[in-house]
């Protein structure tokens, strides 16, 4: 049943309207008794399982990733669009986005060309628990000029501003959407803003559509120009149906009713927009295209917001990739994520995920700046699939032999000697490039149901100008994972929350080493870690990595970049962008320059882990406030982690299967999935 006859609150300074939507929409009036106090602390991590475990379920669940799809967005936007009452524009909110943490952030969606307000309407369900969601609807006959538009949401932030002042407000938009949020970031630059822009119409003058505006002055209005058939085609809509159906790996005669119903949603959507969608209706959502792209680029200096980018590759509509290039170098906190297979509608894609990319980016906070601690939200039961099937080829190549120490000393293979309960500490020595993360971490979510949290180099979570180091995106899976900036306060969290946390003591110095340095060890003279520890109860687990050398070899290391001009200068210029670390110390573990090495891949050979016995500091708060007994303990975890190294590098040697022709002989006859064998253990 339609609900009609809503105003909005007197604290959303919009006008009182009547608004036609169907159930799965209701306006604000009916939504803001929710809204969390701006008294409420910030909520913290124990919202979750403070330890980061993986529920054994998220490995094996059949869940759905989404509770609508593309036929619920036909059906909902052809009401939408043709039980128009006229306008003004007006809020809703979704009523799927009914759960929410505390002091989550207001998220506002600004439509596309359609103005319907509901093309998130397949992230709803996810977006809903982590952000107060409000939609922006444009009625079809609605004629508000797109500057009276940027006023409208502009009053609207300002009055949630007052409201919520430490809390930032979200403006997700598509196409004309993306133009609005920039003309209303460029009008109060002065609010906290996080901008998330979809192939943002920006370049309209471009388009396609750009012809159309002088062809349709001279069309009668009773003839209709087809343009919803044009746009549901090349904006690829039903193409990307048929492939995200055959995709789900649903039984073929299911796939056949998912598919025909489909279609069937698409042809009455087209049916009922094509009558709605006028020559006048047409070309005055051209001409707001057109006057939008104007106005947007003439202040685009103006924005100073978080901007987060997201540019279509097939995008028949708009030149979306040069153009996302072009606004993240215009725009002053700006960074660009590429969908290359994508079209038009990014939001439309049953196989794109908008929280898992604001996660990804590190675009998720509460506050006005980003505690990577807090506001980290554990992975999704399809976040954890979706990355361990993509490192699936990557564990395949190493095929890591994980070894761990008991507490009565024995080594077993498995992880049996790691706790399952934290706080616990690992700490090794880093490989070239950090080549020996990825397998270790999925092997423990895979055998312990455990996510680890990194502690790393800021430049995993800033830019810099040169674009000199690999780009932020990169590194988006390791944040997603709840990766977080190396300092002592972020450790302190973590212990607080009972993480399991993985420290490299030597960072940038280990991971970017020189020839003959593999599996050198590089720590500070004093303990960093130790007292931290200690005062939490952590566990520390020392533990070795070896077979990068097995990977790749180096072929110009720091040494020989020194030695060549022009490399030499692009090395300086980027180490004098970084977050400088360890200020107060001096030696080799210092600030190390950043650089990136050269080397040549090989034949992949093996990874071997293995992780000592378990060092713990419970009770031993006191003894370790005396800082020669932390040193101790510190020379002590460093002696155990060049010992577990040594351990590796000895014991590889009488691995039959270390050269992976011979893994793939074994397992072309005992299985693809058996676990391929190794040496004796000891």
């Amino acid at each position: 049943m339609p609900i009609t006859g809503v105003g909005l609150p007197a604290t959303c300074p919009m006008p009182t309207v009547k608004l036609t939507m169907n159930d799965s929409l209701k306006p604000l009036s009916s939504s803001r008794t929710s809204v969390v106090s701006p008294n409420k602390p910030l909520m913290t991590i124990k919202n979750y399982d403070a330890d980061s475990t993986v529920k054994r379920d998220h490995l094996t669940a059949n869940i759905e990733r989404r509770c609508f799809s593309l036929s619920d967005y036909f059906n909902q936007s052809k009401h939408l669009l043709t039980n128009s009452d006229g306008g003004p524009p007006r809020w809703f909110s979704p009523v799927e986005c009914r759960y929410r943490l505390d002091n989550a952030p207001l998220l506002l969606s600004l439509p596309g060309v359609d103005g319907t307000g509901i093309s998130l309407l397949l992230h709803h369900h996810r977006l809903g628990e982590i952000f107060d969601i409000w939609c922006l609807h444009i009625p079809t006959t609605d004629r508000t000029p797109f500057t009276d538009v940027v006023k409208l949401v502009v009053r609207t932030i300002k009055s949630e501003n007052e409201r919520f002042p430490n809390r930032p407000i979200y403006l997700v938009g598509e196409s004309i959407g993306g133009c609005l949020a920039l003309a209303v970031a460029a009008r109060i630059p002065h609010i906290d803003l996080v901008l998330v822009l979809a192939n943002p119409a920006t370049s309209f003058g471009k388009s396609l559509l750009q012809p159309l505006i002088p062809i349709l002055k001279t069309l009668p209005d009773h003839v209709r120009p087809g343009l919803p058939y044009i746009m549901s085609l090349v904006t690829g809509v039903p193409s990307k149906m048929l492939t995200s159906a055959a995709k789900k790996g649903l039984p073929s005669q299911q796939t056949i009713t998912d598919l025909s119903e489909g279609v069937a949603s698409l042809f009455s959507y087209l049916s009922y927009v094509g009558d709605a969608l006028t020559v006048e209706v047409v070309l005055w959502k051209l001409k707001m295209l057109e006057s939008a792209c104007a106005y947007t680029n003439s202040c685009l200096h103006c924005v100073s917001a978080q901007t987060l980018i997201l540019s279509s590759g097939n995008d028949q509509l708009l030149p979306s990739l040069e153009e996302g290039e072009r606004l993240r170098k215009t725009l002053r906190k700006c960074q660009i994520r590429t969908f290359s297979d994508s079209g038009h509608a990014l939001f439309l894609e049953e196989d794109f995920d908008l929280v898992t990319v604001i996660k990804g980016a590190g675009f998720y906070r509460r506050a006005k700046h980003t505690d990577y601690v807090s506001d980290f939200i554990p992975p999704s039961a399809h976040e954890i699939k979706d990355i361990v099937n993509s490192s699936t080829l990557l564990d395949f190549a190493a095929s890591p032999v994980l070894l761990s120490t008991l507490e009565d000393g024995k080594i077993v293979r498995g992880l049996d000697g790691i706790p399952s309960e934290g706080p616990v500490l690992f700490v090794g020595c880093h490989n070239m490039l950090g080549f020996e993360v990825a397998p270790m971490i999925r092997r423990f979510i895979i055998e312990k149901n455990i996510i680890i949290r990194g502690v790393a180099h800021p430049m995993l979570f800033t830019q810099l100008k040169e674009n000199a180091m690999p780009d932020l995106a990169t590194y988006d899976v390791a944040r997603l994972m709840g990766a977080v900036p190396v300092s002592p306060s972020n450790l302190y969290k973590l212990f607080a929350l009972k993480s399991h946390v993985l420290l490299y003591p030597g960072g940038v110095r280990e991971a970017l080493h020189r020839k003959g340095e593999e599996y050198k060890l590089f720590w500070p003279e004093q303990s960093e870690f130790v007292r931290m520890a200690a005062r939490f109860g952590a566990t520390v687990i020392p533990f070795g990595a070896v077979g990068e050398d097995d990977y790749a070899q180096l072929v110009l290391d720091y040494e020989d970049q020194m030695k060549i001009p022009f490399m030499k200068d692009y090395v300086k210029r980027t180490t004098d962008e970084s977050i400088k670390l360890r200020n107060d110390i001096k030696g080799e573990v210092a600030n190390q320059d950043l650089h990136m090495p050269v080397f040549l891949p090989k034949v992949p050979g093996r990874y071997y882990y293995l992780f000592g016995k378990p060092i713990k500091t419970e009770g031993r708060r006191e003894e370790l406030r005396s800082r020669e007994r932390a040193h101790q303990l510190y020379i002590e975890v460093k002696g155990e982690v060049e010992k577990c190294l040594n351990y590796c590098k000895t014991k590889r040697e009488n691995d039959p299967y270390r050269n992976m022709i011979s893994r793939l002989m074994y397992q072309a006859t005992h299985g693809l999935e058996s676990q391929v064998p190794t040496f004796d253990l000891d």
